[in-house]
């Protein structure tokens, strides 16, 4: 019977000619040989960490072994002997102890023979997961790290060595833990190991609240088009999405999401709140500093009621023979010197329905409004709208009922029909001076100048003539010897050489001073027009004038008030936009109420079938418009001109049949960016009261350009329409040219199939085989076209003329009905006219 010992040991495959380990030090002997056999020494590996349980307690330890003798001897023995004792046999066993020790021993004997057990096992895992690291790391080429043994099983053991493979797998792993022990050096010709790629983290994108596409295309580093793709399937309508339109806060996020980016909100950098460096009026003056000045009235009334005429004969000129057309175009400002000693500051208003503006303009700087009215016409358009600016700026009218010299004159009509629009006369017991008169005869003239003086006495009219000017812009222009020169009404103080002016955006250095005859004056004060020459750029009419100290002032309130309308209009786009955002958001919470019980494949399908027609519409791939379209640049004399044109354009209201686009308008004579301009986008160029030199209108003709140039403002706008009307396509016209009625039906068989035919008899005109033809049936239009054969008897006939009968048939196949009209037509092209009305 063999030992315990022996049986343990081969039961845990570790007896035999294989290696043998020792439990303490894991050192190993290759001698094969019995105990206490001498061998050559192996060299060591380094030792492995003591294992423990859970109380951290070793389970076995020995001492370490110096022979390989020694080393089977500790490793075969049951329980611990010396060294050098030799197992016992089992009669040895039997002989030296008794029964009952026996018992004792073999129960001591299996605990001790179980622990080694488990402690061999634990080490032949390590070993086992030593022989895994090696390979994953020839594998991944990762650096090794010792693996610590644990009590816990860190992954399950995939090999599982058979009794038989005990000592050849012994061998293998020894040299295996001896490799990875030792610490690894660089072996000649191995490959380096590659670069570790790290982990691209997703890129950050600063959003900010109000991010148009532009903005968030270029805060990603994308293009607009990228933009475009991201918002295709969501509720965003992308035809109508500019490069400048503003997106929501969540159509900001979905994008940066679905481009595979993180956002992040972007530090808004608080604007300082800048000073108000605004220029403003004085506070009113001392009583005891005012003094009396001329007053300022205003001539309004319907265009060639003789406005200008009755001013003429006040001062003794002849303006209303030099201009243009016979009406008055400009606002004009005049310092009347009547025979009593008086002076009267007169303001010549356009009569002319395009010039509204210009009267309104008059009217805020008058002190008295004269109204003239031709007694043959009464009340027109334009005098209810002169009664209305009066009314407005509230300042006290004097009628003129003009042209009584007249035999169909009638004052008293004229006086009647005011009475509607509330002005009541001094006979109908109202306040308002009635005064006859013939500006052209210059009958009671004088009566009228009285009248107005007289009212001016009662208005008490005084200013203060000291301290900084202020005053009003009746008219502006530019003059190519002189640059910008505006014409104004000088309110308070006295205007002299030298003073530094500010006016709009715009401040002047005064260079010169002239009044309206052209003569240089050195000083204006109030209640006197004069031209002011020295301004850096055109202010517009109607600004107000103050005066500064210095020219550092004067930029400061120009800067200032460039800021303030660039912060206003500001405010306006983000009104509009908020009002936009607004329609679009309820737009988009209503669609998706639409899609809230479909599932979300039908919800992603009917998205992409609303808007896969846009994707072809982006910004970089839209065509232009078919829409007819008629760009314009309008240059004026003056920017009351101007002005007046634009009003006008304002009311085009036939964009559906052409467009019309006001590119760029501006004051002064045609220069070559304007040609420039209109070369770029094909546009027009009107030009009112200006030149075109030689050189420009040569390089207009080289590049293809039109300058059409006016001195009368209703001839300008008849030629834009007639320029509108030529874009427009022609329309097609039906000129009839034979009728004919048909009397009977026959079939005619051609080949394998049958023609109707239809007999008829030409009732009105002649039919042309040549010509198109349509088939009526009870006033219903039922065919057009060609006729395939046209025959008089037997014979193919080219015409039919009236009272002949024939036989025809048509390009379709349709049966003709007793009583059906043939009418016999031609098609020709005519020129459609536009359907806007300016109003005059």
């Amino acid at each position: 019977m063999r030992s315990a010992p022996t049986v343990r040991n081969r039961e845990l495959g570790l007896f035999g000619s294989g290696p043998a380990r020792c439990p303490a030090c894991r050192c190993i002997s290759t001698d094969n040989s019995a105990a206490g056999s001498e061998a050559a020494p192996v060299p060591f590996a380094p030792p492995l960490p003591v294992l423990r349980t859970r109380s951290r307690r070793p389970l076995a330890s020995a001492p370490p072994c110096t022979s390989p003798g020694e080393l089977r001897s500790a490793f075969n023995a049951p329980f611990p002997v010396a060294p050098s004792a030799p197992p016992l046999k089992g009669s040895q066993v039997s002989r030296r102890f008794p029964r009952r020790f026996r018992r004792a021993r073999g129960s001591k004997d299996m605990n001790r023979g179980m622990m080694l057990k488990l402690e061999n096992l634990v080490q032949l895992r390590c070993a086992f997961r030593q022989l895994h690291s090696l390979s994953y790391r020839k594998i991944h080429r990762t650096q090794w790290k010792p693996v610590q043994s644990s009590t816990y099983t860190m992954r399950p053991v995939q090999l599982h060595p058979q009794p038989w493979q005990t000592n050849a797998f012994f061998g293998v792993a020894l040299s295996q833990y001896r490799l990875l022990a030792t610490k690894e050096g660089k072996r000649p010709g191995k490959r380096k190991l590659p670069p570790i790629k790290l982990k691209i983290e997703r890129q950050e994108v600063n959003i900010q609240p109000r991010m148009t596409v532009e903005d968030l295309a270029r805060a990603m580093d994308k293009d607009i088009d990228h933009v475009y793709e991201a918002l295709l399937l969501t509720g965003v309508a992308l035809d109508s999405l500019e490069p400048d339109s503003v997106l929501e806060e969540v159509w900001i996020k979905e994008v940066v999401k679905k481009s595979g980016m993180k956002y992040k909100w972007a530090k808004l950098k608080q604007e300082k709140v800048r000073e108000n460096k605004d220029a403003v009026k004085r506070p009113p003056a001392d009583p005891a500093l005012l003094t009396p000045r001329p007053p300022v009235v205003t001539i309004l009334g319907h265009v060639d009621h003789g406005k200008t005429t009755l001013l003429d004969s006040l001062r003794k000129t002849q303006v209303a023979a030099m201009e243009a057309g016979g009406i008055t175009q400009h606002i004009g400002a005049f310092l009347v010197h009547l025979p009593s000693g008086e002076k009267i500051t007169f303001l010549d208003t356009p009569g002319h329905a395009a010039f509204s503006a210009m009267r309104a303009r008059g009217t805020q700087v008058t002190d008295i409004v004269i109204l003239v009215v031709a007694a043959e016409d009464g009340v027109m358009k334009q005098t209810i709208e002169s009664i209305q600016h009066a009314k407005n700026a509230k300042v006290p009218i004097i009628l003129a009922i003009n042209k009584c010299d007249k035999p169909e004159a009638d004052p008293e009509r004229v006086k009647k029909e005011l009475l509607a629009h509330d002005v009541v006369c001094e006979e109908y017991g109202g306040d308002v001076q009635a005064v006859h008169i013939s500006a052209l005869k210059g009958e009671n003239l004088m009566a009228l100048a009285e009248a107005t003086v007289a009212l001016a006495e009662v208005l008490e009219l005084k200013a203060d003539s000291t301290g900084l000017v202020e005053g009003t812009i009746i008219e502006s222009r530019t003059d190519q010897g002189r640059g910008p020169i505006t014409t104004a009404i000088i309110q308070r103080g006295t205007l002299r050489k030298g003073y530094i002016l500010v006016a709009g955006k715009s401040w002047a250095k005064v260079r010169l001073m002239f009044d309206e005859n052209g003569k240089t004056v050195d000083e204006a004060t109030p209640s006197m027009p004069v031209e002011i020459v020295g301004w850096k750029e055109v202010p517009s009419a109607g600004a107000e004038i103050l005066e500064v100290e210095s020219e550092q002032r004067a930029r400061e309130v120009v800067d200032w008030r460039n800021y303030a309308e660039q912060q206003e209009k500001i405010k306006q786009d983000m009104e509009v936009i908020e009002a936009k955002q607004k329609e679009h958001k309820d737009a988009y919470k209503k669609e998706r109420e639409s899609l809230s019980n479909l599932t979300w494949r039908q919800r992603k399908a009917a998205l992409y079938k609303t808007n896969k027609h846009l994707i072809v519409m982006r910004s970089k791939e839209r065509v232009e418009s078919d829409k007819n379209v008629l760009p314009v640049i309008v240059k004026g004399d003056v920017d009351g001109s101007t002005e007046a044109i634009l009003n006008i354009l304002d009311s085009y209201n036939a964009d559906s049949e052409c467009e019309l686009d006001v590119i760029h308008f501006g004051v002064g004579d045609v220069s070559e960016n304007d040609i420039n301009l209109a070369e770029t986008f094909k546009g027009v160029i009107y030009g009112f009261s200006v030149n075109a030199n030689k050189s420009i209108q040569q390089l207009a003709a080289k590049k293809g350009i039109k300058i059409k140039l006016h001195n009368i403002i209703y001839h300008l706008i008849e030629d834009l329409k007639d320029e509108l009307s030529s874009k427009l396509p022609p329309s097609v016209v039906e000129h009839i040219i034979g009728e004919a009625s048909v009397l009977t039906t026959f079939c005619v068989t051609v080949g394998k199939s049958k023609v109707p035919v239809a007999g008829c008899r030409v009732q009105k005109g002649q039919l042309d085989r040549k010509l198109k033809f349509k088939l009526i049936r009870n006033r219903d239009v039922i065919w057009k076209g060609f006729l395939t054969s046209l025959k008089h008897h037997k014979d193919d006939a080219q015409v039919i003329k009236t009272g002949m009968d024939c036989g025809l048939s048509l390009d379709k196949n349709i049966e003709f009905n007793i009583g059906d009209e043939i009418i016999c037509y031609e098609e020709k092209e005519v020129e459609r006219t536009i359907s806007w009305d300016p109003g005059f």
